[in-house]
């Protein structure tokens, strides 16, 4: 989460910078110390079980960014979705009597306030407020307490449980992913194949010190972007890149 907190710049610095700079910096080290002759002895050997470990390492991580970024569009989704459910309840509240109607027109607007002003803040370190909880439960009380009269809201009713039903499972859905869409222990995989699959071209040794240089800080290059873009998303609610809140405010502005 400290990395989706920074700005882009300084976390793309840190992740691809130093990264970049240590897969250079490795094989001309290495080069230096054990010289071009003993690396070479290991170009055949090491070449073939270097596509093995980049190969999966590969596989690894393109999966990783595809359920990353699916997830994050999944609560884009959910957000979206439970903005309209309320105004879909807001609208129906409309046809039930007074004072029934202004009561539900009036938790839903302490609702949309709550989200905005409460889930928000809370998610953004991968929590949630109890407030805004209880904000739904007066919600659901409100529609409950109102008996129909006659079979036209008898209807309504039906279909604003359904809304709140949505609004629920809508809201369930971005608090399970506010505390992060990657596992630690996928985290683990995902840094530790990094490590060795850079560290692997350290052993190779190439005529040119300057080709295997530029070769492996390319190679750095892709893999640590790759990881900086999973961790810029992997917190929805978190930094530069996160779920935005204005499916709400427009609510509020409408209603």
């Amino acid at each position: 989460m400290a990395l989706s907190a920074m700005p882009e710049w300084q976390s793309g610095l840190l992740v691809v910078g130093v990264g970049t700079v240590i897969g250079m910096l490795g094989p001309a080290l290495l080069r230096r110390y054990l010289g071009i002759e003993r690396l070479k002895v290991n170009n055949e050997v090491a070449g073939f079980k270097f596509a093995v470990v980049g190969v999966l390492y590969a596989v690894i991580l393109g999966f990783a960014i595809i359920v990353t970024w699916e997830k994050f569009r999944d609560v884009e989704t959910a957000v979206l979705q439970e903005a309209a459910a309320v105004t879909a309840l807001s609208r129906l509240a409309n046809g039930l009597e007074q004072p029934a109607a202004q009561q539900v027109q009036a938790r839903l607007h302490d609702y949309a306030v709550a989200v905005i002003d409460d889930d928000w803040p809370a998610m953004k370190v991968g929590g949630y407020s109890h407030q805004v909880t209880q904000m739904l439960d007066e919600l659901y009380g409100a529609v409950i307490a109102h008996e129909a009269h006659g079979g036209g809201e008898a209807v309504i009713l039906a279909e604003m449980f359904y809304q709140l039903d949505q609004i629920t499972l809508a809201r369930r859905t971005r608090l399970a992913l506010a505390a992060g869409i990657i596992p630690g222990v996928i985290w683990i995989i995902l840094v530790g194949g990094a490590a060795v699959t850079v560290l692997f071209t350290f052993f190779f040794g190439s005529a040119s010190v300057v080709a295997q240089v530029m070769m492996n800080g390319l190679l750095s290059f892709l893999v640590f972007v790759a990881l900086w873009v999973i961790a810029e998303i992997n917190f929805p609610f978190t930094g530069p890149v996160h779920v935005s809140l204005e499916p709400f405010t427009m609510f509020l502005v409408d209603h």
